[in-house]
């Protein structure tokens, strides 16, 4: 199989016949049109998990509660997704998105920010912290984030860092937080997934949003960052 035949085969397996990849995200380039696109989506099979949709403002993408006072916790479920800094994007699955992004403000790294992280305190399944950072000031580069719990004493963080080439038109680098359903759900594992970005921002806005199961997807959001300079733009849809 070639990369794309490999990238779509990734898709069947880990995304549309997968009940419960968790929260995932995918940085890529258009196979359509001159422009890269960041992928993000949110699952929840808790009532409590369900209870948000996302909403863009400008060029940040935020989740928010749909019935606020259902909210037990916001602390790992009320955050901004995607951020800019001039020329770099960003999108993570939680507050660490606001960390990378001030970190970069005073001159700081994508790998120093995250340093300062753990894996989410959620026991017993300590959600891993997924991020990714695209830098389009010189050349563009990608690199991506798994923060997840040891596997033999999960009070502490194994870190790893990737910073694949840039993908060719069509295909996109992504992690999840999940590998599938389970109890505790096994936490991601391995190199990021190598997954097909076809069409405009709005067909893989659809094309992920169909193939997540549909009783578990929340909301799904695309960020469209044109080749040419244009300001970038936020294609959302919600399950609620």
């Amino acid at each position: 199989m070639d990369e794309y035949e490999i990238a779509q085969a990734t898709f069947e397996c880990h995304i549309r016949q997968n009940t419960y990849p968790g929260r995932g995200l995918v940085v890529g380039r258009s196979a359509a049109e001159k422009a890269w696109l960041i992928v993000y989506w949110i699952m929840g099979r808790s009532a409590h998990s369900q209870n948000r949709r996302f909403v863009a403002e400008g060029l940040v993408l935020r989740t928010v509660p749909v019935d606020p006072s259902q909210v037990r916790d916001p602390s790992l479920i009320i955050y901004e997704g995607m951020l800019e800094h001039p020329g770099v994007y960003l999108v993570s699955n939680g507050d660490q998105t606001r960390t990378i992004y001030e970190a970069l403000r005073l001159g700081g790294t994508f790998e120093g920010a995250l340093a300062t992280r753990e894996r989410e305190p959620d026991p017993p399944n300590y959600t891993p912290r997924i991020s990714a950072m695209l830098d389009l000031r010189l050349e563009p580069q990608l690199a991506l984030s798994l923060l997840k719990g040891n596997r033999a004493d999960p009070a502490y963080t194994d870190r790893y860092t990737f910073r694949p080439a840039p993908p060719p038109p069509g295909l996109g680098y992504g992690l999840t937080t999940y590998m599938g359903d389970g109890s505790p759900l096994p936490p991601f594992a391995g190199d990021p997934l190598l997954l097909p970005v076809e069409g405009r921002a709005e067909d893989v806005l659809y094309a992920y949003w169909d193939a997540l199961d549909a009783d578990n997807r929340v909301a799904l959001a695309v960020k469209r960052i044109p080749c040419s300079g244009e300001a970038s733009e936020i294609l959302v849809v919600n399950r609620f």
